[in-house]
């Protein structure tokens, strides 16, 4: 990978590595020899090609898809929108140009990137749409699909929402098994406490009881489950800004922002990377690839 790709990468919060793995894998996937486009098209044929939204969303995935682009040594002539910008129907992402062989096996690949980055992106911006003007802010959650957590988070940060921990070692987040186990969520914050001292440390809570006992353990993030909005504006007052206060379990676009107006500090939204819905984009070869030469 160029220095400068990397660079690029690394700026948008990315690991090049991890990158360069999705990409190798997904070039793996589709094997070696591309059966249809070989005995058409000679070594020799070029073609230019856009990337093109065919519907209104918010973009993300472009620097994977360079990752593709250049691991096939395809040609990026324009690149007139960056990640986290909003396009509208027929408005080019990218433009390519390159050996025609080349540019159909970075086709799909790099459609699936930007297809599935951006649909999530797209998503997020209307959860964020939906709550502006509150204080309240759209967090992701690890329901995310192996080996594209860096991405779909990425994505997220594009359409406006911000991430939860990466994964289980950045951050605890004790839940009701753990209370179970433990015996209440004193004993199980006191556990994880006593382990990880400097650990930035999470409670979910089912009742406003179960708040009150979160608080006075030391709780400096409470993540309440499956609360009316009623209830969560009293967990909102019980708290007093003693920590931060996550509304989680059932959420919806329509009703989000009647959760956000309690005042509470995230709305944990699992469907931004486990449910959106892909970004319908196209590729359009400026003319038809001949075949031969």
């Amino acid at each position: 990978m160029s220095p400068e790709l990397q660079a690029r990468l690394i700026e948008a919060g990315l690991d090049p590595q991890a990158v360069e793995n999705v990409v190798r894998v997904a070039l793996a996937e589709d094997g070696d020899v591309d059966v249809t486009s070989e005995p058409i098209f000679s070594q020799e044929r070029e073609s230019a090609a856009d990337f093109t939204a065919r519907a209104a969303g918010v973009v993300a995935g472009i620097l994977p898809a360079l990752v593709v682009f250049e691991a096939l040594g395809v040609r990026v002539v324009e690149s007139p929108v960056l990640d986290g910008d909003s396009v509208t129907p027929g408005q080019v992402i990218l433009t390519v140009e390159g050996p025609t062989r080349r540019v159909l096996r970075a086709e799909r690949i790099a459609l699936n990137l930007l297809t599935h980055l951006s649909g999530i992106a797209t998503a997020t911006s209307r959860w964020v749409e939906a709550i502006a003007g509150t204080k309240t802010r759209v967090r992701d959650t690890r329901k995310t699909l192996p080996g594209l957590r860096s991405l779909q988070k990425y994505a997220v940060r594009c359409g406006g929402g911000v991430n939860h921990r990466m994964g289980l070692s950045d951050a605890a987040l004790i839940k009701d098994n753990h209370v179970a186990a433990a015996g209440s969520v004193t004993k199980a914050y006191q556990a994880v406490r006593a382990a990880y001292p400097d650990l930035h440390i999470q409670v979910e809570c089912d009742t406003l009881e179960q708040v009150e006992e979160a608080l006075a353990a030391g709780a400096e993030s409470i993540l309440l489950d499956n609360m009316p909005p009623e209830t969560m504006a009293r967990a909102v007052h019980l708290t007093g800004g003693r920590a931060e206060l996550e509304a989680s379990g059932g959420l919806t676009v329509d009703r989000a922002r009647d959760v956000a107006v309690t005042g509470v500090d995230y709305l944990a939204v699992g469907a931004l990377t486990h449910s959106a819905s892909v970004l319908d984009i196209g590729l359009d070869f400026h003319e038809a690839p001949q075949a031969g030469t």
